[in-house]
């Protein structure tokens, strides 16, 4: 077994509250408080980036955020500029914002930025994301796929992501979205990888150890495939519905967590005496 994750994540499943009690984004700044200077929003999944920077900076800031910059990258030539790098080495926290999560990657991947980000989080730096920020966390990423279908071969696009989540595919929007079939898609191709949706206005806060919390609204869903005993998936018809069995499933609400290394789920007793 592989290790998952190195260092901590706050993955969003999109859509967080921002008026009310702000319950995830204010976890961000709790776990980001100690850890270096300030948070640093990156906005680049965005093509209204500078606006979306702004609003999330007053909500931090009203949360109690005391140094908030806001990173917003529309070209790779920006991406690879050393003056961007300050703030990255210095961060308590990285946040990525929403919006179209190739055009994170294709934007950032392989940049001085991704490294920056990469060195941070090694370093104990909180990463989180939300929407398409969670989905870029995972080694591969869904970039396209249809919502409310059965689990079939042929309609799903994946990407890499930035590596920060092994072995682990993230769905956002989850249950908003009817996002399980092109979830379940994704697992019966390599039945090893775990498949995490995270529905809207709900996070998993990830810990070096490789456990998750569950905080928000909603649920976080599991997929384990490792003991399927029958998939059509290498000889169905591409447009043909796929055949699993004895696949594991997991449903996950606030307090609850998971162990992504024993691919064990945990209850809220397992959190009692220490944070995942």
């Amino acid at each position: 077994m592989g290790e998952k994750v190195e260092g901590r994540l706050l993955i969003i499943g999109g859509a967080e509250d921002r008026e009310g009690d702000c319950e995830i984004l204010r976890e961000v700044v709790a776990l980001a408080k100690g850890r270096g200077q300030g948070l640093v929003v990156i906005t680049a999944a965005s093509r209204g980036g500078a606006q979306l920077g702004r609003e999330y900076r007053e909500i931090f800031q009203r949360l109690g955020a005391r140094r908030v910059r806001i990173l917003h990258v529309n070209q790779r030539e920006r991406a690879n500029d050393p003056a961007v790098a300050v703030d990255l080495r210095r961060a308590g926290g990285i946040f990525f914002s929403g919006g179209d999560q190739l055009r994170l990657t294709s934007l950032l991947g392989g940049t001085r930025v991704e490294r920056e980000v990469r060195r941070a989080y090694e370093g104990g730096a909180l990463i989180a994301g939300t929407s398409a920020g969670a989905s870029a966390m995972s080694d591969t990423m869904i970039v396209e796929g249809p919502d409310d279908d059965p689990p079939r071969r042929c309609t799903l696009k994946m990407a890499p992501g930035f590596r920060l989540l092994k072995e682990v595919v993230v769905d956002q929007h989850f249950a908003q979205r009817g996002r399980l079939g092109r979830l379940l898609g994704v697992v019966a191709q390599n039945p090893y990888t775990l498949g995490l949706g995270i529905d809207e206005d709900t996070a998993v806060e990830v810990n070096p150890r490789g456990r998750f919390r569950v905080l928000g609204s909603y649920t976080a869903t599991v997929i384990d495939g490792l003991g399927i005993e029958v998939s059509n998936v290498s000889e169905a018809n591409p447009d043909a519905p796929l055949a699993l069995t004895q696949v594991k499933m997991h449903i996950l609400p606030a307090g609850y967590g998971f162990d992504l290394k024993k691919r064990l789920p945990l209850t809220p007793a397992a959190f009692k005496c220490h944070r995942p």
